[in-house]
Order: C-alpha cells, then structure tokens, then sequence
C-alpha cells in the first residue's frame, strides 16, 4: 500500500469523517474504497465504450427508407 497526503476543503473532510465513522472505518480507507469503486466503474464504462465503438454494425436500409419516428 502507497500512501499520500491529500489536501480538502474543511467541511469535505468533516464529512469524510462522518461517514468514515458511520462506516465504522479510517479516512484513509474510505478514501481507498471509494476511489477504487469509481476506478471499477470508470474501467466497465471504458470497456462498455471500447466494445460497441468495435462491433460490426449490421444494420443497413437495403434501399429501404428507416422508420421514422413518429
């Protein structure tokens, strides 16, 4: 584990200790757990982008016009 100083506003911190003690846990792991929840979820969200910019799109109008959007 690396650790690291982090600077916040006042009442930021006086949240993180609330909830940090709510949860039953440190600042510090708090921290860690919410930053290595949103690094999950911006991971799946990139994976999500990156797989359907690759698929091979198979729609086409064979002359036909597309719905409308009535």
């Amino acid at each position: 584990m690396k650790n690291v100083t982090v600077s916040m506003d006042d009442a930021v911190a006086e949240w993180a200790r609330l909830e940090a003690a709510r949860r039953n846990t440190s600042v510090s792991r708090l921290l860690g757990e919410l930053l290595a929840e949103k690094m999950q979820h911006d991971d799946a969200y990139e994976r999500a982008l990156q797989d359907w910019l690759h698929r091979e799109r198979s729609w086409s109008s064979d002359g036909q016009p597309y719905p409308g959007r009535t």
